[in-house]
């Protein structure tokens, strides 16, 4: 198991490695409010089969991210693949530590759980499989499953940051996420049963950061930022949820510090949109959580290739569509990075390509918003 985790130190180590070098420009680490040093890209890991094939092409693009200098963030989730994109990252992580390449303090590494997981390693039946490992062990009470899909009981999350773990051969996650818990709970079980369930979840959280297990926890989520509170069925109100980790974990100490959701140039609510509430203050969720402190990554950067079906402008300072949706969310106020997924190495070398530029200006960010808004 491969000890350490993130620090400031060894993220500020990787980016003067690489930051004016000609591989990667100035600007496009930013520092965090943990302190650490972070890319301005990270690498998703959800599509794709579970074949050996796609294993190996999603080490080598693990690989070639990471030993290129444009990324030291690595997203993915124990749903993925039914487990093999830990395991495939678990096997760049290998080489990569073992060869030199870089150390584990210079990697910030996060997954997700939360949702009812196959395990592509195990050739039963899943219903089999789902009983006799969690029902009859008693790990999950079917009261507890949501939409036949969904788990968030401390003893579920603990097996599966265990899984997590070994999957990975890590010792610590620098970054645990609850998956999707608003969009796939709150309509079936109510608000008030939902928060019962988020405090519980945040409790075994806070022991897995006393245990070493993991440094921070979030919630990566789809909807629950991106709508207004008349949406009952999926609306989160940010602060309310930091209130709640500060009253498990501490005003100062807690370990709720990060927040995926979708952002793109088609789905620009994050910035637009005052949806959330702070201090009774109507404001974005971006700046909602830049007063709360709070770390943002996104998802869906290209809308899984959708946004390259339009035209595109293409800016001076890039040289694809690809690009250009890439610079957009990068370039983002209150963001730290977007997470593209990519195995192909052409997609790859395309993908990484844009670290060589440095993010938008302000006003170049704001030419390309009201361009293509």
């Amino acid at each position: 198991m491969l000890k350490g985790y993130a620090t400031p130190q060894g993220t500020e180590r990787f980016k003067v490695r690489f930051e004016d070098t000609g591989k990667v420009a100035s600007g496009h680490f930013r520092t965090d409010y943990q302190g650490l040093n972070l890319s301005s890209l990270g690498m998703g890991t959800y599509l794709g089969d579970t074949s050996e094939e796609t294993d190996e092409d999603m080490k080598q693009a693990a690989l070639a991210s990471v030993q290129s200098g444009a990324i030291n963030v690595l997203d993915t989730a124990i749903n993925y693949r039914h487990q093999c994109s830990e395991r495939s990252l678990a096997n760049a992580l290998k080489i990569l530590t073992e060869q030199g390449h870089v150390q584990r303090d210079e990697l910030f590494l996060c997954s997700k759980n939360g949702f009812l997981t196959p395990d592509a390693a195990v050739h039963e039946d899943f219903q089999t499989y789902f009983q006799n490992t969690f029902i009859k062990t008693g790990i999950i009470k079917p009261e507890d499953i949501a939409g036949g899909i969904h788990c968030m009981s401390p003893s579920y999350l603990a097996y599966q940051l265990d899984k997590s773990l070994a999957n990975l051969g890590v010792e610590t996650l620098d970054l645990m996420y609850l998956h999707n818990a608003a969009e796939s709970q709150l309509a079936e079980v109510g608000r008030e049963v939902f928060m019962q369930r988020l405090s519980k979840a945040f409790e075994f959280y806070e022991t897995a950061r006393q245990d070493g297990k993991i440094r921070f926890y979030g919630l990566a989520t789809w909807n629950c930022f991106r709508v207004d509170k008349h949406c009952e069925d999926e609306y989160l109100n940010l602060e309310t949820v930091v209130d709640l980790a500060e009253s498990i974990g501490g005003e100062e100490t807690h370990g709720f510090r990060y927040i995926q959701l979708p952002y793109n140039l088609a789905l620009p609510e994050a910035l637009t949109q005052p949806y959330q509430r702070v201090h009774d203050e109507r404001l974005s969720l971006l700046h909602a959580a830049s007063d709360l402190g709070m770390g943002v990554f996104t998802s869906v950067p290209l809308m899984q290739g959708q946004l390259l079906q339009h035209p595109l402008p293409v800016s001076p300072s890039v040289e694809t569509p690809v690009q250009y949706c890439l610079q957009f969310v990068r370039s983002t106020p209150g963001i730290i990075a977007p997470l593209v997924g990519h195995k192909n190495p052409a997609h790859v070398s395309q993908n990484i390509a844009v670290a060589q530029h440095p993010p938008l200006s302000e006003e170049e960010f704001q030419t390309i918003f009201l361009t293509t808004a």
